[in-house]
């Protein structure tokens, strides 16, 4: 099942997912990755218990609902943490970028201050036209 599959049929069925009460498939989003991890417990928990009491192992409405909440949980969860990730990746490549234009402004204040003084001044006198 695609993940749009599977999205589609969470909302159309209107399924709820047990944290603090029962929240909608928009609402797990809003989850902490921990949080998530503590309703795929409930529903693995839940998953347990539907298939320990069937004796003929058919797969009922309720396991088979169960098992795509399950995968529901587990998409977010890794879409979460690749997001988390990316940003973790973007901060620090934002942070080393930062770094370097500070060391190459200082490398080309000590040029400037390198410089000789008739150099220094001929860069004034091009500067005021």
């Amino acid at each position: 099942m695609t993940i749009e599959n599977m999205f589609e049929v969470a909302t159309r069925s209107k399924f709820r997912f047990p944290y603090r009460g029962l929240v909608t498939v928009e609402d797990l989003w809003d989850i902490s990755v921990e949080g998530l991890d503590t309703v795929f417990k409930k529903l693995n928990s839940q998953l347990k218990t539907v298939t320990e009491e069937s004796l003929l192992q058919k797969r009922t409405k309720e396991d088979a609902e169960i098992h795509l909440q399950i995968e529901i949980i587990k998409y977010i969860v890794s879409t979460k943490l690749k997001e988390a990730n990316s940003k973790l990746r973007a901060k620090e490549v934002a942070e080393e970028k930062q770094k370097i234009m500070e060391i190459l402004a200082s490398k080309q204040d000590e040029d400037l201050k390198n410089k000789t003084s008739e150099e220094l001044e001929k860069m004034l006198t091009d500067l005021n036209g």
